[in-house]
């Protein structure tokens, strides 16, 4: 298997041996191991990865819908009978966005989608990943809570922690003093907006598991309802950012595929992982959507990288 260093070692000898720019070695090598992988699954690939780890913080990492044209473009003149093999590394990003997406991939390749997860997809990442048809995960793989955030507050907490201060006011009403300062950091009507996303969540995470990854389960809809109540639950995942591997997964009844079951398989998602980690921690790329056959939706920074973001030293952004 090519680790991190192998893939490094291969795209520099790729820049000395051939003349090439640092970015044309990047996307030949990414695309080489991309080809690769779709003629071994005999499948369509999508690779869709966020910069996220070695660009924190930054504007364009998150789902949105500008990336559904990403997907159009990536999509165009495939065989969809051949259903499509979706490569996720992402932080997540809108609720809308999200199921938006999942309607038109379910709609474009009958809902013949199956997720891989090379490391890691969080929240809405964990959304569409539990829209397919099952999920490829490997020892070093995880996925996360689905509780939604607003404004960066976790929804459901705000719910309990509003539920709390009724029951504790009911109780003793001299513990309104206490809980007044609190209470009134949020603005009239936030209360119901995180109850309705909260809601909206649940809904949609439900409808999208036994639409496709539970149907035909005689108890899809208790699997369903299960799934969600874990990995919505801040009570019960402490953290939005807490990470979920395959293990619990599967105890919860997602339908997880080991990687490790399949070596060649597992050096191929692995190898073009590390492809794709070197692409985003040593060019500009924020996000990069990019089919089988090379064609891709490269979004770049608007300022160039500081020394310390870049672990190639001389590599330039990548061609799109």
């Amino acid at each position: 298997m090519a680790n991190w260093h192998d893939v490094l070692k291969e795209i520099q000898a790729t820049q000395e041996t051939h003349l090439k720019a640092a970015s044309s070695a990047l996307d030949d090598i990414r695309r080489k191991y991309l080809s690769e992988l779709g003629t071994l699954t005999d499948r369509n690939v999508i690779a869709y990865y966020s910069g996220f780890l070695s660009k924190p913080g930054l504007e364009g990492i998150d789902i949105t819908d500008e990336d559904k044209n990403s997907f159009m473009t990536c999509i165009n003149g495939m065989d969809r009978s051949k259903g499509l093999d979706l490569i996720l590394h992402t932080p997540g990003g809108g609720i809308a966005a999200t199921e938006s997406l999942v309607h038109y991939l379910q709609q474009m390749f009958d809902r013949d989608v199956r997720a891989i997860i090379p490391q890691i997809a969080m929240s809405a990442g964990t959304m569409l990943s539990l829209s397919c048809k099952s999920i490829v995960m490997g020892k070093q793989s995880c996925l996360g809570p689905i509780d939604p955030q607003i404004a960066g507050i976790p929804a459901d907490v705000v719910v309990t922690e509003f539920r709390r201060a009724f029951d504790e006011i009911k109780a003793d009403p001299m513990k309104a003093h206490v809980w007044a300062p609190i209470l009134s950091r949020y603005a009239p009507s936030f209360l119901t907006q995180c109850e309705y996303a909260v809601a909206w969540s649940a809904e949609f995470v439900k409808r999208a598991l036994m639409s496709n990854m539970l149907k035909g389960q005689p108890n899809s809809e208790t699997v369903a309802s299960q799934i969600v109540s874990e990995l919505s639950s801040a009570a019960v995942n402490k953290a939005h950012n807490k990470h979920i591997h395959a293990d619990q997964l599967s105890a919860l009844g997602v339908k997880v595929e080991r990687l490790e079951s399949d070596p060649t398989l597992q050096n191929a998602v692995l190898t073009l992982h590390h492809c794709f980690m070197h692409t985003l921690s040593g060019s500009t790329a924020l996000k990069i959507v990019e089919n089988q056959d090379g064609r891709a939706v490269v979004r770049h920074m608007a300022l160039p990288l500081s020394p310390a973001q870049s672990q190639l030293g001389s590599l330039q952004q990548p061609q799109q």
